[in-house]
Order: structure tokens, then C-alpha cells, then sequence
């Protein structure tokens, strides 16, 4: 593998010659979009070799592709591809938001992570999401739907983190695709609509937002061309002034002038809560490097996000559990059942115990023990399903796994947020999680900016759980709410097998833990593990379910257990789905397949530099 340095200067030149991804942009948009503005290509899977990206969308599959094809690494293309969602999927991802970044460095052999959780502002209190008067939780639309509810961003200095430490290229070079992109506009497909149009009626109560996504008052057309020149030129503010004009400049000041007075649109009747953040928030901001979580599963090692999310605590707990027991295809419902009830256990010590460990003692090396998961897999019966919501056990008091009593319910997380996956030709591997909370944020957009705010704070418990159980995740200043996000890397004799992740809030946990045991377990290929309905039991009293798995003949079976089924929330798509992945399997010889969801969420986008048939 060349030199960092060496790597620096060729993939700085080849950069500056990439093509326009679109036209020049007129001086009024057309209506229509024209035949040069079609997205690339766009295919749910991927095989071929010297690199690869997949995301759910085209254009920002392309822009990683095209960092590689010009000598770019794994985390410049994954950068590149982000800041491209961040045009394409602003009502998922952002430099309003935040997220997390597990990189594998081949030459170390190594996996990292960065923590680009949004923190809250430092005056924020345990009852700041409680109404004085009652004393009670203030409506949570109402909390959603105001600068209360915004964090302090995390992404471009997750950028800046990851380009400083394992990237080849600047932050500058790294926007430029997406800056065009933003610039001359992106083709505007149904799930753009649908997601404008489930957002409308909130989106009309702020004067800016109405202004960027409703053009003219209406919703986009399908097939027109959607720009974007606030994000554009704040994009190119960040190319010249770094993450600085974010964290000490003046668009981290617009940003707080934003939180503190939303642009509410005059004649609205919505209750809109002024925010707490201040620019002394931004300035004081800091990603987190830290180990990731590891268990090992059947022979394979299993990296991913160690808290504030508790997606690597939970994914990989419930893989201890399920590693107890024969799970194959031979007994497809014996094998979903065995998955349903690690997932609603290991769901049940989440809620319990994970919260930001600078403000709590999360006991992380415990709920990943192989003697505790033992413990707590003799919960599980073969004839029949666990009551929810089921109690947590205690990983610090061995012996105490199998009592049983009853815990609580799973608080709410917003189905958004999106992820990617990047590979290079030198092995590197990328999987990144980033979001701004639910579809829309907090529909507030910082004028003249082009980016939504996120919602994040509301992933707070706004009380607690429990009355006399401590609460992990409770609002506090300058803390880190709790996230279900769980980009993963699994490796196999130290080299890369699989990376994962997906969105879909709390179901992006039980997601990827789906698409591993489908891998791993039942002897799908990486594609049908991505495709095949599913399945989340997040220790509620029933399991949430797409509608292909409804009409399967598992059902019958799970439910003569006593599994309740119920269909998965409809969200911006006409069916209802669960998560949606974005992945990449390694093979020898530098093979790699890129795997994209080929329907939900309209489907993805998987491509890899040199393809073969």
C-alpha cells in the first residue's frame, strides 16, 4: 500500500480533474429534468474488485465511487458519499446531525471508531423535556418540532476526524462532488415526494424550510430537478474555512440563531419551543475515538459502536445469547423464534443499562460477557415466547440472569437516518451511520443554509422509565443521548468478511442483527440476507413485521409459540418496511460485493470501481 503522503498528493490531483457530475445550472431551474440530468445507474447489487460503495442513493454511491476510481481511500469515499446525502437524503442525514464512523485499517489490522453523537447544550437539565405547570413530559410532537429539540451537530467534525486520521485527501476536496451536486441539482424520484409530502404540514409552519422543500407552495414534481444553492455555498464555506466555520464561525452562529428563534411562518398556530444552545456549545464540541465493541460469533469477530449507542451492547449481547443454541435453515421458525427472543432480552438490559458513559457507569464489558449472555439465554423456552415488556437482568450480579419480572416499554425512536458502506483497493473498510433522528429532523432549516436541524435531544428519555430505577439516558448537559445506530464490521481470521448498517431508529439493532444471523446462520447470501422480510422484537408485547413475512408460513408457527405479530409502521413508502441495509462481503482476490436494498426505501444504490459479470 503507497505512503499516506504519496496517496495525499495523487489523490488531491486526480481530484481536481473529476468531471461535473451535472450540467451547469441555468439561471432559473427548468421544470423538467433533462436527459444529462438522469441519476447513474442504479443496481441493488455489485460484484468486482479495487474498491466499493453502497448507500440508498445513486448519486452519492457514485460520488465514493468516483473518489476511488481517482486514488482516493475507503474514508475519503465514504466522506464524499455522506456529504452527497447530505443534498440527496437531507431529510435523513446532514451537517445538522450526527453519527458514527467504524473504520478498518488494513495495514494495522485494526477496527476504530469515532463518536460524532450531537451532545446537548450545556444548559440543558433532567426536566428540560417537562412541562413546569404539570410536571409532566411535554407532548413529544411538540418537543420535536422546536430548538429544544436540537443537538449540538457532530458530522463535519466527524469528517474532519476521519479525513485527519485515515484519509488521503482535504475536506475541501472531499465536498466538491456533492457541491455540484447541490449546485445543479438532483433529479427528484418518488421517495423524495413521499417524504416531502409526509413532512408538509410541519415543513409549511417554518418560513425557511417551506421555502428550500415546497418550492412555489407545492411539493417537488417526480422527474424536475431539485436545487439546493444555500447548502451549496455553505458547503464551500466549510471547504475554506474547515470545520472551524461550523464550531467558531458564522455558520455555527446562524445555526444557534436558528435554535434559539426558529423561523416560524406568520399565521402558524404550532407551539414552537425556543432552543438552549449557544455558540460557546459549538465551540466546545468534540468527536470521541474509542475502542469499538467486540464479541466473537461462530468463528468470526464482531465489531461495531461501543455507547453512547447501544447498538454494538445490544447486537452483540443477542449474538452471545443465539451463539447457545443450533440455529441453521433446517428449522426456519425455531431459528426466528431463538432470534426474537435474544433480540427482546438483550433489548430489555439496553433500555436498562446504556446511556453516555461520561455521565453514567454503563457496565459495556458485561452485557457483552459470554458467561452473562449464557445466564440470560435459560429465559428462553423452546415451546413458548417470553411476556414483554421482560425486566433486565443485572450483568454486574452473576447468577441473577434468569429472573424474570416485568421491566418497561421501549421508549420512541424516529425511523430515519441512513448508512453507508466503502471499501478500497488496499482493503480499508468503512461503515458509517448518520442521521439528523426522524424523517425531516426538526423541520426546522437554517435559513439561507440549505440543512434541516436535527431532532436528537428527543432520544433522550424525557422521564424516567421507571419510577425507583435509575435512568441512563436522561437530558443532562453536554451529554450524549442514547442511539440505536450500529454500523458494523465483521472480520474473519483478522481480515474483513462483512460491513453493515442500516437505519430505521431502534429497528436498525434488530436489522443488522437479522441481516447476521441470515448470513451467518442460515446460509443466505449477502443479497438475500438484505432482502428477506422482517422481523423486530424490541421487548414489546408484540413483533413488528413487514408484510412479506406475514403471508410466510413462519408465521403460523412463531405464533402457535405465543409471538404476537402486528405490520411494521407505514412511514414515506407504500409498504411498510424495516430498516434498510446497505452492505459489502469480501471475498479472495480483492473480491468484494456491494449489496443495496433492491425495494425498501425505493431501493438502493451498490457499485464497486471494476466491475465483473
Amino acid at each position: 500500500m503507497p505512503t499516506r503522503r504519496v496517496l495525499v498528493a495523487a489523490a488531491s490531483a486526480a481530484l481536481l480533474a473529476v468531471p461535473l457530475l451535472l450540467p451547469h445550472a441555468t439561471a432559473a431551474p427548468s421544470p423538467q429534468a433533462s436527459s444529462a440530468l438522469r441519476p447513474p445507474a442504479k443496481q441493488a447489487v455489485a460484484t468486482g474488485s479495487g474498491g466499493a460503495v453502497a448507500s440508498v442513493n445513486p448519486y452519492a454511491s457514485q460520488a465514493g465511487v468516483d473518489v476511488l476510481r481517482r486514488g482516493g481511500n475507503a474514508a475519503d469515499a465514504a466522506v464524499a458519499t455522506a456529504a452527497a446525502l447530505g443534498v440527496v437524503e437531507p431529510y435523513s442525514a446532514g451537517i445538522g446531525g450526527g453519527g458514527y464512523f467504524v473504520y478498518y485499517d488494513a495495514r494495522a489490522k485494526k477496527v476504530h471508531t469515532i463518536d460524532g453523537r450531537e451532545t446537548a447544550p450545556s444548559r440543558m437539565r433532567q426536566d428540560s423535556f417537562t412541562d413546569p405547570s404539570t410536571g409532566k413530559a411535554i407532548p413529544f410532537d411538540e418537543a420535536v418540532n422546536s430548538g429544544l429539540s436540537v443537538g449540538v451537530p457532530g458530522t463535519p467534525a466527524t469528517w474532519q476526524k476521519a479525513l485527519d486520521d485515515w484519509g488521503t485527501v482535504s475536506l475541501a476536496k472531499a465536498l466538491r462532488p456533492a457541491t455540484r451536486i447541490a449546485d445543479e441539482g438532483f433529479v427528484v424520484n418518488e421517495e423524495f415526494r413521499a417524504q416531502t409530502k409526509l413532512n408538509e404540514a410541519r415543513f409549511r409552519d417554518f418560513s425557511s424550510t417551506a421555502e428550500l422543500f415546497l418550492p412555489n407552495g407545492e411539493l417537488p414534481v417526480v422527474g424536475s430537478r431539485f436545487r439546493n444553492p444555500g447548502l451549496a455555498h455553505t458547503y464551500r464555506e466549510l471547504a475554506r474555512e474547515g470545520v472551524g466555520a461550523m464550531y467558531h464561525g458564522s455558520i455555527g452562529r446562524d445555526v444557534v440563531r436558528t435554535v434559539q428563534n426558529p423561523p416560524v411562518t406568520e399565521g402558524s398556530t404550532r407551539n414552537v419551543r425556543p432552543g438552549l444552545m449557544e455558540t460557546s456549545d459549538l465551540a466546545d464540541y468534540r468527536t470521541l475515538q474509542q475502542a469499538p465493541t467486540h464479541t466473537s460469533y461462530r468463528g468470526v469477530d464482531v465489531y461495531s459502536m461501543a455507547p453512547s449507542s447501544s447498538g454494538g451492547t445490544t447486537v452483540g449481547e443477542a449474538l452471545n445469547i443465539l451463539e447457545n443454541y443450533d440455529v441453521s435453515s433446517a428449522d426456519p421458525a425455531h431459528a426466528l423464534h431463538h432470534y426474537l427472543e435474544a433480540g427482546r432480552i438483550a433489548f430489555a438490559d439496553r433500555n436498562r443499562w446504556v446511556g453516555d458513559p461520561a455521565f453514567s457507569d454503563v457496565p459495556t464489558t458485561e452485557l457483552l460477557s459470554k458467561e452473562y449472555a449464557k445466564e440470560r439465554a435459560c429465559l428462553i423456552r423452546p415451546d413458548a415466547a417470553l411476556t414483554s415488556p421482560l425486566a433486565p437482568g443485572d450483568p454486574r450480579s452473576p447468577g441473577q440472569g434468569c429472573a424474570q419480572g416485568t421491566g418497561s416499554q421501549e421508549p420512541y425512536e424516529g425511523p430515519s437516518t441512513t448508512h453507508l458502506v466503502a471499501s478500497d483497493r488496499w482493503g480499508n473498510v468503512v461503515s458509517y451511520t448518520l442521521t439528523i433522528e426522524q424523517t425531516g429532523g426538526s423541520a426546522i432549516t437554517v435559513p439561507g443554509r440549505g440543512f434541516l436541524l436535527n431532532n436528537e435531544l428527543t432520544d433522550f428519555d424525557f422521564t424516567p422509565l421507571q419510577q425507583g430505577v435509575p435512568d441512563p439516558n436522561l437530558p443532562g448537559p453536554g451529554k450524549r443521548p442514547r442511539s440505536s445506530m450500529s454500523p458494523t464490521i465483521v472480520l474473519h481470521d483478522g481480515r474483513p468478511l462483512v460491513a453493515l448498517g442500516s437505519p430505521g431508529g431502534s429497528t436498525i439493532i434488530t436489522t443488522v442483527l437479522q441481516t447476521l444471523v441470515n448470513r451467518l446462520d442460515l446460509g443466505m447470501s449477502l443479497p438475500q440476507a438484505v432482502a428477506a422480510p422482517r422481523i423486530s422484537q424490541r421487548n414489546r408485547t408484540t413483533t413488528d413485521a413487514e408484510p412479506a413475512f406475514l403471508s410466510s408460513p413462519e408465521r403460523s408457527a412463531l405464533e402457535a409459540l405465543g409471538h404476537r405479530f402486528v405490520q411494521a409502521p407505514q412511514t414515506f413508502t407504500p409498504s411498510p418496511e424495516i430498516g434498510a441495509v446497505a452492505a459489502l462481503e469480501f471475498g479472495p482476490h480483492g473480491k468484494v460485493t456491494a449489496a443495496a436494498e433492491p425495494k425498501r426505501r425505493g431501493g438502493g444504490s451498490a457499485m464497486v470501481v471494476h466491475e465483473t459479470p
